[in-house]
Parts: structure tokens; C-alpha cells; sequence
């Protein structure tokens, strides 16, 4: 597919079409590199500027990735989740077919703090339990979950338990709290240090927040919890059916 230059449309406009019909076709597979700029360059007949151009919009789409000093690689496609309140995302990508791996790199129990406090509608000082997980699929690091308990619910957490079992049905089978309604938001961030580090990416990275506050009996809050995903791993879908 050549450029048209009699088109009104912008030269990189029609770049960017042409190379998005390549990564839709699987023309450039996944995880290879394309050419570069130079062979862009030439091969279209266009400058490098504009060949940037291009890639830089579809790099901002998560469909291109850079590595310093070897080029330009073909993005992985994003997996297609529901929300958390709907399906858990351990649950959902099994449903899929993804091969997942769950390390736990934290149990600690500690004094809760204003935030933490305020999710779980704890007294100040009040002991909790913080969890971290990382969540591995197709051996590429997916995302890291922080979650928090209140010690005085869910006393003696048993770590061989978290290797083996989701904490909700921790929360639910062994301790007896039906979880009954949650509450997700959603937000952009940043890759900090250590969570570049254990996700495999560069400081700064744009990741996906998810913050869910679940309730048990009685409107009682019995876990807050925080998600980062990879952002350019994951795309949520969200659906409305209007009753008639």
C-alpha cells in the first residue's frame, strides 16, 4: 500500500493507517521489530520526521514499544477484561485460556495508615494485614495487587493459603464474610521505581490503578485493595444492558 499524495489527508495520517493495517493483519507479528525509521524513510519516500510522527501517535496507542538501542517492537495485544466488581481477573483470564502464575511478595502486618484507615473505617492504629501479589501470565510480569485487611477480622492469614487460594474466598470460606458489593475506580499512573521493577519496565511506564473498596454484612468494609496493570497489557470492557 503506497501513499497517495494527491490525498488532502496528511502524508503521516496515511502512515499511520498503512502500519495499523500491518499490526492488525499480523503483518508485523507481535513482540518483532519493524523496520526503521531510515527504512521507513526510504521506503516510502517520506522524511524521518514524518515517519516519528507516525510512530510516536501509534507508540501513545500501546500498539509500539521502543528499546533503547535496538529499535521499535510490535506491542503484545491487550487483554480484554471486565471490570473487577464483575469477575475477578484471576478468574477471568483462566476463563480465556491464559496460563497465570501468582507470587505473593508480601504478607506484613502493621499499623494502618489515614488512607488505609479510612478505607477499612478503622480506628487510628489499628493493625492490618498488607498484601502484595504479582500476577505473572504467559511468564511476562501483568500486574501487581495490594490489598488490606483488618487483622482483627481476618486474624492469622496464612500464607500457604495465598499461594493456593483467592483472598475473597479466604475472605468468605475461612474467616465468613459473604463479599456482598464493591465499589471500583479507576485511574492513569505512572510506573514508580519499584513497581517498574517488578513489572519489567522503564520508571514511569503509564499503568492502570484500580482501587476497589469491598463490603460484607451490613455495609462493613472488610477489604480495600489496589491493582496496577501493565497499561499497554490490558483494555477493560465495560457494558450496559438497559432493562425494558
Amino acid at each position: 500500500m503506497a501513499l497517495d499524495r494527491q490525498d488532502a489527508k496528511p502524508l503521516h495520517k496515511q502512515l499511520e493507517e498503512i502500519i495499523l493495517q500491518k499490526l492488525d493483519t499480523e503483518e508485523w507479528a507481535a513482540n518483532t521489530m519493524i523496520p526503521s525509521e531510515n527504512e521507513l524513510s526510504k521506503q516510502y519516500g517520506v522524511s524521518r520526521m514524518t515517519i516519528r510522527a507516525a510512530l510516536n501517535r501509534i507508540a501513545s496507542m500501546g500498539r509500539l514499544y521502543s528499546v533503547p538501542g535496538k529499535g521499535t517492537f510490535v506491542s503484545t495485544a491487550k487483554i480484554e477484561s471486565l471490570p473487577l466488581t464483575q469477575h475477578g481477573i484471576r478468574e477471568q483470564l483462566e476463563q480465556m485460556g491464559y496460563q497465570t502464575i501468582t507470587k505473593v511478595i508480601g504478607l506484613d502486618r502493621m499499623e494502618a495508615n489515614a488512607k488505609v484507615s479510612k478505607h477499612l473505617n478503622l480506628q487510628p492504629n489499628q493493625e492490618v494485614y498488607e498484601i502484595k501479589r504479582l500476577r505473572i501470565v504467559k511468564n511476562i510480569p501483568f500486574s501487581i495487587h495490594t490489598s488490606y485487611v483488618s487483622v482483627q477480622d481476618c486474624p492469622n492469614i496464612d500464607l500457604k493459603n495465598l499461594e493456593e487460594m483467592q483472598l475473597c474466598d479466604i475472605i468468605e470460606s475461612i474467616f465468613g464474610y459473604p463479599i456482598l458489593r464493591r465499589v471500583e475506580t479507576l485511574e492513569s499512573v505512572a510506573a514508580q521505581p519499584a513497581e517498574a521493577v517488578l513489572l519489567g519496565l522503564e520508571k514511569g511506564h503509564p499503568l492502570l490503578m484500580l482501587e476497589n473498596d469491598v463490603y460484607t454484612r451490613d455495609n462493613k468494609p472488610i477489604e480495600y485493595n489496589k491493582v496496577l496493570f501493565r497499561g499497554d497489557r490490558i483494555k477493560l470492557r465495560i457494558e450496559y444492558n438497559k432493562d425494558y
